[in-house]
């Protein structure tokens, strides 16, 4: 599969893709690699999901609405997600990941459209740089569709995976339904429109520093999903594009990331930014990361709803479904926004 690629298939499994010939843009080709980049130092807005379920939940839906348009993204705090869930689920991770290469890539194949499978590291020849991520993706939702297809190894992969999901699963209806609310719309507006839910347990091997400048852990994406929700552990490596900077965004205990996808930047009508990021590696600790990504179902309309239409706002894309959307990333692959410019108006 061509390295360009890799990055489209990020959080969704696409149909159809054996028909088509694609062709491929990287507009991010041009922005600083992580030797090159300046970083800057940002705030990162915290949303506390506890509040939503409180008299201040207006107040907090202002400023997860704040979040989503002018950073793309926020950490939430208190989000319910038992202490336990997060250990366990980073443990499974570590435990499959240490499992000898034989076992693990049992789930290795190059069918985009499998309900499970392992991604490996790779050499892009072109750029000249290592990918260095490993990652398991697997559908989950519902998780009682799914788990016989979850590895058996180690043991207790599939009740530890099961227990963080529905848990996850849960903050991301209530964020949901508050984003929604951000926009002035009914609150189960998204939730009408969702599909199911894919997950990656990503994994980053600590690199040697004669390698640390040619390495990525993931290079610059945006994701083709409503949102991503990411739980980090302690190792710091994600980035997120910040005016033209790369800025670091460290783990902070006890809350998740999350960040709009290119799917929420058209039902807003461009008024929530997709998030351009990455992750780099080091040369002390490995590092993960659990990637959750909503999606709509096939077909789900996706565009800006009247609501956030008028002379002042005018439409930025047409309406289309999530099933189109899927075909069309195929035939032009790219790992940004640009995805949507098939769907711009014409006067947009």
């Amino acid at each position: 599969m061509p390295a360009a690629v890799l990055h489209v298939a990020e959080g969704v499994a696409l149909p159809e893709t054996k028909q088509l010939q694609p062709t491929y843009e990287n507009p991010i080709s041009t922005l600083p690699t992580v030797p090159e980049a300046e970083l800057c130092d940002g705030s990162i807005p915290i949303i506390d999901l506890e509040a939503l379920h409180g008299p201040r939940r207006s107040h907090i839906v202002k400023q997860l609405g704040h979040a989503c348009q002018h950073k793309g993204f926020f950490a939430v705090k208190n989000h319910g997600i038992p202490k336990t869930a997060v250990n366990n689920i980073f443990d499974t991770t570590r435990e499959f990941f240490h499992l000898p290469e034989e076992e693990r890539m049992k789930f290795y194949t190059p069918d985009p459209n499998s309900d499970i499978r392992l991604m490996t590291a790779y050499k892009d020849e072109v750029e000249n740089v290592f990918v260095a991520r490993e990652s398991l993706k697997f559908h989950c939702h519902p998780v009682e569709d799914y788990v016989n297809k979850w590895p058996t190894n180690p043991p207790s992969f599939r009740k530890k995976a099961a227990e963080y999901l529905t848990n996850v699963r849960r903050v991301e209806m209530t964020l949901l339904d508050a984003i929604s609310e951000s926009l002035g719309l009914e609150r189960d507006y998204i939730e009408k429109r969702l599909g199911g839910h894919y997950v990656s347990l990503n994994y980053y091997r600590a690199c040697e520093q004669s390698e640390l400048e040619l390495t990525y852990g993931v290079r610059g994406h945006t994701d083709p999903t409503i949102i991503t929700m990411l739980l980090q552990d302690d190792v710091p490596g994600l980035q997120v594009l910040s005016e033209g900077k790369w800025m670091d965004v460290n783990p902070i205990p006890d809350t998740v990331v999350v960040h709009v996808g290119d799917l929420l930047q058209a039902i807003s009508n461009h008024r929530y930014k997709s998030l351009l990021h990455q992750a780099i590696v080091n040369c002390e600790k490995e590092r993960m990361s659990i990637a959750s990504y909503c999606y709509p179902s096939s077909d789900a309309t996706i565009g800006p709803p009247k609501k956030l239409i008028d002379t002042d706002h005018p439409a930025i894309y047409k309406d289309f479904t999530f099933g189109e959307f899927s075909k069309q990333m195929w035939k032009v692959i790219t790992p940004t926004d640009k995805r949507l410019d098939f769907f711009k108006c014409s006067a947009a």
